[in-house]
């Protein structure tokens, strides 16, 4: 009987430690061998499915044994030869089931050859029940021939209920374990919640900070840059910087202009680059119009979820803070447009200067005016990037770009625009801090215009420098007149000055255009009539015939006519005019009358219906 309690004792102790189940189960078939002296044990559970006995504990067994019997010869519970066993009747009856030889014993002869390999002749199955219901069976089994007593069943049942109980026991135990550790990764999941949402929260109120602080783009990537703990780097679409913070003395390149080209995508995206390491770019959309592009080392796979969140919520921020610069932006230059409608009147009004003062600049500083427009091709276009060049989105946008290329110079220029034309009033500094004089200002914008805008170009006059408020305006009409003079004899990306257009230039300074148009008038005056009443283009003809150096075979090809139709025309000119061409007077008539109509037509527009 001793015996027998220290054997329970031991199970229960097992039971406490705790240990796993699969160890119990070997404990309890080792101590049913021990206490009644078998040879061999296993310790049989049903399954999930309860359709099949599995030996999940065993003694003296073999392994090669288990496992052949758990699979070539399972133990069925239901009907069918492998449902007539020992194990399943027990199981099914709640009785034991005792065979003093398995060699004659029909029923246990699918278990036979395995059984013969063991080595073992008698056995009994007791069925193990936990909490009041079937759960397996207990096999025992002699090497011997051997009858089971009623006594020996009795003592098995004993044991077959303390291992039923150790069983319910160890199974409690393990879903309390099991609950304890949903519990724990539930606890753990909800940490980890609290702490995502306090980051979130972090980078909700570091971010609002700076939109409420008025940060700018600058800020947006500081603040990026430490929620990330990464260089940020902040372009505008044309890969420019706007704004950029190191970390750890790391600081982010701008990128080559190719790799922004591959930055389509409204989505983070990742570009490689084979010298920096793989960058993450994110756009910055206003109104669905692409304003800038925040970029970050790495890969998006790194970045995870927060991060995510963080470099949308700075996309959102930086297009608030690019829209806030956008509108006062468009304030400033309505006002200064205001300010040099006024100015280009002709009326030096006394509050000009303090208005200009209001806005940044000193206009009592001797100032270059400088006229800036976009080039049209052959088709009439501006280029791609600039559509027709006069539309104010386009007029805008090349403010835009000459404000910003501008933007560092000091003192400050005054950048506004008249029409589709773009003003700078360029400050004439004579000391050192001059960083540029007006003609080397002109190459400048030109260079920013290019690298903005690949497809379109724009050409710059640089007319003269005013020292009075009164002297602005006589300015901006001859550099006006300057610019389109130059663009209509086929000048594209230049930088034009006065002395550049020889006569030109020396006709559009001339104060009153009255004088060049009587003398333009009295000379074209008889072609022009005889062009109404004839629809005979003689103007045309003669300011063709002058531009091809007085050729008669390229003047019909440039005007698609017979040679001997120009013939005539230039006969019936000469006729009108009452001297022949061949004339140097004539010739230098003629050409001075048609460069004062140029002139008139661009610097005075609204004089030039006068001429005829």
């Amino acid at each position: 009987m001793r015996r027998w309690l220290a054997g329970v004792a031991e199970i229960a102790t097992a039971v406490n430690a705790p240990v796993p189940l699969p160890v119990l189960l070997d404990l309890v078939a080792e101590k049913a061998c021990t206490l009644m002296g078998y040879e061999l044990c296993a310790v049989l559970l049903a399954n999930d499915s309860r359709d099949a006995l599995v030996i999940e504990g065993s003694y003296g067994l073999t392994p090669e044994y288990v496992a052949r019997v758990n699979t070539d010869h399972p133990i069925r519970l239901g009907p069918g030869p492998l449902g007539e066993g020992p194990s399943s009747r027990a199981f099914n009856s709640g009785e034991p089931q005792a065979i003093d030889d398995i060699t004659v014993e029909p029923m246990f002869r699918p278990w036979g050859e395995v059984a013969r390999e063991q080595g073992y002749r008698s056995m009994v199955s007791v069925p193990l029940r936990v909490a009041g219901t079937p759960a397996g069976a207990l096999n025992c089994y002699r090497t011997q021939l051997h009858t089971f007593d009623a006594d020996e069943l009795d003592l098995l049942i004993t044991l077959a209920d303390q291992a039923g109980i150790a069983i319910e026991t160890a199974r409690l135990r393990d879903r309390e374990r099991d609950t304890i550790a949903d519990l724990e990764e539930l606890n753990e999941s909800l940490t980890t919640q609290h702490r995502l949402l306090q980051e979130a929260d972090q980078i909700h109120r570091d971010l609002t900070s700076v939109a409420l602080r008025a940060a700018g783009v600058q800020g947006v990537a500081a603040a990026l840059s430490g929620l990330l703990a990464r260089p940020v780097l902040i372009t505008d679409p044309a890969g420019h910087p706007l704004g950029s913070a190191e970390n750890d003395g790391s600081r982010l390149e701008v990128p080559h202009v190719e790799q922004t080209d591959e930055t389509g995508s409204e989505r983070l995206t990742e570009l490689p680059d084979p010298e920096g390491g793989p960058r993450i770019v994110a756009p910055v959309l206003l109104g669905g119009e692409l304003v800038a592009r925040i970029w970050l080392p790495g890969r998006l796979v790194d970045l995870g979820p927060l991060g995510h969140r963080a470099v949308e919520h700075g996309a959102t921020v930086a297009a608030l803070e690019l829209l806030r610069r956008r509108t006062a932006l468009e304030v400033e230059w309505r006002l200064r447009g205001d300010l040099l409608s006024d100015l280009l009147s002709g009326v030096a009004s006394g509050t000009l200067g303090s208005r200009a003062r209001t806005l940044g600049h000193d206009l009592s500083r001797p100032h270059a005016v400088l006229v800036i427009k976009a080039d049209t091709t052959t088709a009439g276009t501006a280029g791609a990037d600039l559509a027709t060049g006069t539309r104010p989105a386009d007029v805008r946008r090349l403010l835009g770009i000459v404000h910003s290329a501008t933007d560092g110079v000091r003192p400050r220029p005054l950048v506004t625009n008249w029409g589709e034309f773009v003003v700078v009033l360029w400050p004439d500094d004579t000391s050192k801090n001059q960083q540029a004089d007006p003609v080397t200002a002109g190459h400048m914008i030109r260079r920013a215009v290019g690298r903005t805008l690949n497809d379109s170009t724009v050409s710059v006059a640089v007319g003269a420098v005013c020292s009075e408020l009164s002297d602005y305006a006589a300015a901006f009409r001859v550099a006006r007149g300057a610019l389109e003079l130059a663009q209509l004899r086929g000048g594209r990306d230049r930088t034009v000055t006065l002395s550049e257009l020889g006569v030109y230039g020396l006709l559009l300074q001339l104060d009153d255009p009255r004088e060049l148009i009587r003398y333009a008038d009295r000379v074209l005056a008889p072609l022009r009539a005889y062009d109404s009443r004839r629809d005979a283009a003689l103007i045309e003809t003669l300011r063709t015939y002058l531009e091809q150096d007085l050729n008669t075979a390229r003047t019909a090809a440039a005007l698609y006519v017979h040679p001997n139709t120009v013939g005539l025309r230039l006969k019936r000119i000469e006729e009108l005019l009452g001297s022949p061409l061949s004339q140097p007077e004539t010739l230098l008539q003629v050409q001075a009358a048609l460069m004062t109509e140029d002139v008139l037509g661009h610097a005075w527009p609204e004089h030039a219906q006068r001429l005829g």
